[in-house]
């Protein structure tokens, strides 16, 4: 079994596509009939969409992780809350703009 996408809610729709544009996605705004305007990105066989939250709901607590190519340009951006080592490895754990954990690996050669 492959996850194929993944809707987050967003309280700043253009924070969070910056946010998540820093990590390497590339997002096209789109909108499905009547419904709100949001963002796309399709990478790696995984649809990423940020999509407005509603008034009063919340942002949940989903934890998020990702290998990527690069992870010492990213996190000398951002604030680092965490990190440790897997497999040899440091991961790295960040917060995106709502509060959300997101896990950064080094994406394995080969990946």
């Amino acid at each position: 079994m492959d996850i194929n996408l993944l809707v987050l809610r967003c309280k700043d729709l253009e924070a969070s596509r910056c946010f998540y544009e820093s990590l390497g996605f590339d997002f096209v705004r789109e909108r499905h009939g009547d419904g709100p305007e949001h963002y796309a990105s399709q990478s790696a066989g995984l649809v990423l969409e940020l999509y407005p939250l509603a008034p009063g709901e919340p942002a949940g607590d989903t934890r998020l992780g990702f290998a990527v190519a690069d992870p010492g340009r990213i996190i000398s951006e951002v604030a680092v809350e965490g990190r440790r080592e897997v497999g040899g490895q440091t991961v790295y754990v960040i917060r995106d703009p709502d509060g959300r954990a997101v896990e950064l690996s080094p994406l394995e050669s080969g990946g």
